[in-house]
């Protein structure tokens, strides 16, 4: 802004000494001469309206500072019309004005409307006006000074980082209930760190608590805070940060808006609690925490737990427990009795004893059944024997039959099957013979030597 202000402020400057210098030499000249009216002819050589128009125009033109020029001054007279935005920049000390405007296909690209008392900086050209004659201010963009400049710095960075996620609440992180240990980055001086303390004495004194000490204002506050945070990591003990300050003027609490401290807190692996200013301050830096309070002590009071309300969280637990136990033991008592009253109705002796009656018949019975499976076999047994034997070759043989066979070992069962001279094996009731085939009756009978 300081530089800004500056280029401002050249074109002024010049503007004032050219002026200077062309009324000087205009008084010299007019204290050297006096105008001669009887030399003046009616073919006397001068200028038109619009050739000095035109010429003032090209001057204007070929000036540098004066194409691209910023201004500031105060809004009067803003009206708009179809082909722009017209207004008047005041000088905000002396009278002096210039007239303005914003052309249409203009208006959309500017970051406010200019409205009359408004404190802006302007970004536009000098140009002429030639059917009035006056040269006017040509827009092209328009900023708020003072807090509305930086409010709309702090806008734009908060959509820019928003578009990246930075904000979103997928990222955010849940808090340890139970944490061992704390970190807290603040001001070792600050009223903020009283603050936190406070708290921990009073609810959980018990709890470990580290201070990663930072500068919070000012223009090494931002490099600060992050080399802070940056320690609380590579330590790694604590579970969970705080990031704290107290309240004050907005300015004071600028860091707490910047890049670099947002991303640190985005980027912190364990969850970062933020207790920034008053209960009316919200900065950057708490969109970005996992979990945003309105004040430091508020921000230890969620972070810390309360021993006595832990304590008695306990004792609860320990009631609902017993009670629970109670409940469970006397349904289990009224069930035991439940199946006593059902045992003593079934009277377990007598059905004891019609159970060990009823398995002595079913062991009768099965072995009256085994016993008639087993004569039975028997005698199929003995069935299956004899026809064996009926059908056994050797028995036939020994009742006076024979049983010949050709040299090739198959059965002679056909007469038509023998050749005269073949030999033949006869196998007897006891032993074989071999014979000769002398003779052969196909029809009745056959004889052979022996």
């Amino acid at each position: 802004m300081k530089k800004i202000e500056e280029q401002a402020g050249q074109p002024d400057r010049e503007a004032r000494e050219l002026l200077t210098n062309l009324v000087a030499n205009i008084r010299d000249r007019h204290s050297q001469q006096q105008i001669d009216l009887d030399s003046v002819e009616p073919d006397l050589e001068s200028i038109s309206i619009d050739r000095l128009t035109s010429y003032i125009e090209q001057s204007l033109l070929e000036t540098p500072q004066l194409q691209q020029v910023w201004v500031n001054g105060e809004v009067s007279s803003a009206s708009n019309h179809p082909s722009g935005i017209y207004f008047t920049l005041k000088d905000r000390v002396g009278r002096a004005c210039v007239p303005a405007v914003v052309w249409k296909n203009q208006v959309p690209e500017l970051e406010v409307h200019p409205q009359s008392g408004m404190q802006v900086l302007a970004f536009g050209r000098i140009s002429v006006y030639a059917p009035h004659g006056k040269y006017q201010f040509q827009v092209q963009q328009v900023l708020p000074l003072g807090e509305g400049l930086q409010a709309l710095k702090l806008q734009r960075l908060k959509q820019r980082l928003a578009a990246e996620g930075l904000f979103d609440r997928d990222r955010k992180q849940l808090l340890p209930a139970h944490p061992r240990t704390i970190a807290v980055v603040t001001s070792a001086t600050a009223a903020a760190w009283g603050d936190i303390q406070r708290v921990w004495r009073s609810r959980y004194p018990g709890l470990r608590i580290l201070l990663s000490p930072a500068t919070v204002q000012g223009e090494s506050a931002s490099q600060s805070i992050e080399r802070a945070i940056d320690r609380v990591t590579i330590d790694g003990r604590a579970e969970v940060l705080i990031v704290a300050r107290g309240g004050g003027a907005i300015e004071d609490l600028s860091c707490f808006n910047s890049e670099i401290v947002v991303r640190a807190i985005a980027d912190c692996p364990i969850p970062v609690v933020t207790g920034i200013g008053h209960e009316r301050d919200e900065s950057l830096a708490d969109l970005a925490a996992d979990v945003y309070a309105a004040t430091p002590t508020t921000a230890a009071a969620i972070v810390i737990p309360d021993l006595e309300s832990l304590v008695d969280e306990h004792l609860e637990r320990i009631d609902r427990a017993r009670a629970t136990i109670q409940r469970v033991l006397i349904d289990r008592q009224h069930q035991l009795n439940q199946l006593r009253v059902g045992f003593d109705r079934l009277k377990p002796d007598r059905q004891l004893a019609l159970e060990q009656n009823r398995l002595k018949q079913l062991q009768q019975r099965l072995r009256r059944a085994i016993t008639a499976k087993l004569a039975s076999a028997q005698q199929s047994q003995l069935h299956l024997r004899e026809r064996c034997q009926a059908l056994d070759p050797q028995l036939v043989l020994q009742r006076g039959y024979a049983l010949v066979r050709q040299n090739s070992g198959e059965i002679v069962r056909d007469s038509h099957n023998l050749a005269i001279g073949a030999e033949l094996s006869i196998q007897l009731g006891t032993g074989q013979a071999k014979v000769t085939v002398i003779e052969i009756n196909y029809g009745q009978k056959e004889n052979v030597e022996l």
